[in-house]
């Protein structure tokens, strides 16, 4: 019998399972983003660029888009607030809330859809299908390897490969834009 997708608890995989006659296989898709991206800039900048809006600002957002709206309360419990504004001007809004910052080293936060305001809004209200939840969590490190930075992005949670393609190739591109950024931060 083939059952419904469902989640592979902390795996970032969805699965469809079958039972024929008393075996089980499945069918995973990759429901998470993981990039480990070097950047060739001392720890301290990149967590720099990472961290302060007026940095963020110029590379939190794919090709084509510019992320206007950068609001940050860094701390645990804290929480952030962007948009990302497509060249066409339709804008898709971003909230979460710090879990755990230790500077320099690592990140986690929640990741949900929001207004303007902050208030957080299913993916349907940008047009998205009703399976997304209204919460993903990212998780980024950041971690010197001889005079470079190595930065490691986990975003979990999405409903479908499909999405969660969609969010790599994001912030692949979002990525190249902050390697650009990082070469003017002395």
């Amino acid at each position: 019998m083939l059952t419904d997708k469902m989640p592979i608890p902390g795996m970032g995989f969805n699965g469809l399972f079958q039972d024929t006659e008393g075996n089980v296989f499945g069918i995973i898709e990759v429901t998470m983003v993981y990039i480990s991206r070097l950047f060739k800039a001392k720890l301290e900048n990149v967590w720099e660029a990472w961290t302060e809006p007026e940095h963020v600002k110029e590379w939190l957002a794919p090709k084509n888009y510019t992320a206007p709206v950068v609001k940050m309360d860094l701390q645990v419990g804290g929480s952030y607030l962007n948009s990302m504004r497509s060249d066409d001007g339709n804008e898709v809004w971003s909230t979460g809330v710090y879990r755990e910052v230790v500077p320099l080293e690592k990140l986690v936060s929640t990741d949900s859809f929001a207004d303007n305001e902050g208030n957080v809004v299913p993916a349907s209200h940008y047009g998205m299908t009703e399976d997304w939840p209204m919460e993903l969590t990212i998780t980024v490190t950041f971690k010197e390897e001889d005079g470079a930075t190595r930065v490691t992005i986990e975003h979990q949670g999405f409903p479908d490969h499909n999405n969660s393609s969609m969010a790599e190739t994001g912030w692949q591109e979002s990525l190249d834009k902050l390697e650009a950024h990082l070469k003017n931060i002395n």
